[in-house]
């Protein structure tokens, strides 16, 4: 029997759930094999490629286990190649510069000897200056929406097997959707999505580790926004998608085990790509962060180039 799409569900993470979440940051805690150089591993169910949040989240952790007293403030990342989650990455840092208020880092992921990604990282000595910022949009609170586990019994019969075995697999992640729409018959919608997310876990109570996690979960959902007005997703088995480039900008400490507002919209697609741009708030409605990215959305046809 499935369960209901009842809404008002309070967040209780399951054990599974919770061991999801500890398994990440696991998979964040590199291992320094050498000066500015650290190994980090995927996880092994991973088949294909590795998530690229992962990607985002250790390259992080390398760029910060080389900086004391100051805080990342922005990060522009670049996926070069798809990423073997049979094999280790190693992460090289460049200490590029150590200034009076600022610092400089660039991170570089190696596989079978080939650079698969690329990132800078600037930190700042944390100071006061002018603030504004955009209000956060009334949305519905996350207690009054259904949870990623009933969303997703409300729709696994109607997927095969390897689908549905995919759907039940424990988050490391809880995210619920605002906007209610049907992932196997998706209509054709505005650019535009919320989402409410936290870790499903207790995240180590350091800026640094709060950071690497939300980088992880940036990458989650913003690319399926240049999606809705097309009225596909990647059920349909039509469509070939990676995250291209990554930008961060951290504007304020928060908690990413406590509920965050996940605003994205997408500008424009062309050229099979899709621009996507996110600003993620508090529920009291702090600005923390705002990201920016482009993805690869291409229609697979049997000449497609690779």
């Amino acid at each position: 029997m499935n369960a209901p799409m009842t809404a008002g569900t309070p967040f209780a993470p399951t054990e599974a759930s919770r061991d999801a979440f500890h398994e990440v940051i696991a998979l964040l805690d590199l291992e320094p094999i050498e000066v500015n150089v650290f190994r980090g591993v995927s996880p092994k169910d991973r088949h294909q490629r590795v998530f690229g949040g992962q990607v985002l989240g250790q390259a992080l952790v390398a760029a910060c286990r080389t900086v004391e007293g100051r805080v990342a403030h922005s990060l522009h990342a670049y996926f070069i190649r798809p990423g073997d989650p049979r094999v280790p990455i190693l992460y090289e840092v460049d200490r590029s510069r150590d200034g009076r208020s600022f610092t400089t880092r660039r991170v570089v992921a190696v596989q079978h000897g080939e650079q698969i990604f690329h990132m800078s990282v600037s930190f700042q000595v944390p100071e006061d200056g002018l603030e504004h910022q955009f209000p956060m949009p009334d949305v519905p609170a996350p207690e009054d929406l259904p949870s990623e586990q009933e969303r997703r019994a409300a729709i696994a019969h109607k997927l095969p097997q390897k689908a549905q075995e995919w759907i039940h697999k424990p988050r490391p992640i809880e995210v619920r959707p605002v906007e209610d729409q049907d992932p196997l018959n998706p209509e054709k919608m505005p650019p535009v999505q919320h989402v409410w997310f936290r870790a499903n876990a207790p995240v180590p109570n350091k800026i640094e580790w709060q950071q690497c996690v939300l980088a992880y979960a940036s990458d989650m959902t913003l690319l399926d926004t240049c999606l809705l007005p097309h009225g596909i997703n990647w059920y349909s088995g039509r469509l070939q998608s990676a995250s291209l480039d990554h930008a961060m900008w951290f504007h304020h400490p928060f908690k990413a085990d406590e509920w965050l507002l996940y605003v994205q919209d997408s500008p424009a697609s062309s050229g099979a790509r899709g621009l996507n741009r996110g600003m993620i708030f508090t529920r009291e409605g702090k600005l923390v962060a705002s990201v920016m990215q482009e993805g690869l959305i291409r229609l697979r046809t049997d000449d497609a180039p690779g």
